[in-house]
């Protein structure tokens, strides 16, 4: 360790691997695509690693042209906060325990659904290493596609295993 400022140390940074793999993603990505196309929808699909950066992106014809921004930034927001972006909205209004959350992060974080977490490990060791996000149908469609992408990931090999 190097110390940094007082009582501050930076440690040297390990690589645990990418969990999110292109292929992974890519697969994810297929089959969000897949139950968007069984429901009509037309709709952007982002899939984020645990650092928030876009793995594979990808935008069905004629699909909304907010849709490529807001589908990433609901895979950002799902995995910086680790909780899914529908589970946000009702904190984020006047009154409750994150009033304007919204507002902040750059504007970057979006409160509705669409946005799930890909987590890995179970009890004190699971760790959000992921995210898809979804975005150009209604709340129900977003959610129900990304939902289609995320259970690739935890039908994939081990997930469970920290």
């Amino acid at each position: 360790m190097f110390p940094v400022g007082s009582g501050c140390f930076l440690g040297a940074v390990t690589s645990v691997g990418s969990v999110i793999t292109l292929a992974l993603a890519q697969d994810m990505t297929a089959a969000a695509l897949a139950r968007a196309a069984q429901l009509g929808a037309l709709v952007s699909v982002a899939v984020v690693d645990a650092g928030g950066h876009l793995v594979t992106f990808a935008r069905t014809d004629g699909a909304e042209i907010a849709g490529p921004t807001l589908a990433t930034d609901k895979a950002f927001t799902a995995v910086a906060h680790r909780i899914a972006t529908a589970e946000l909205g009702p904190l984020t209004v006047d009154g409750g325990p994150l009033p304007g959350m919204q507002a902040n992060g750059g504007g970057r974080y979006v409160v509705f659904a669409g946005g799930l977490p890909c987590w890995k490990g179970s009890g004190g060791a699971a760790r959000v290493v992921g995210a898809i996000g979804v975005s150009g149908g209604s709340a129900e469609e977003d959610a129900a596609i990304a939902a289609a992408g995320l259970a690739v990931f935890t039908d994939s090999a081990d997930p469970a295993t920290p």
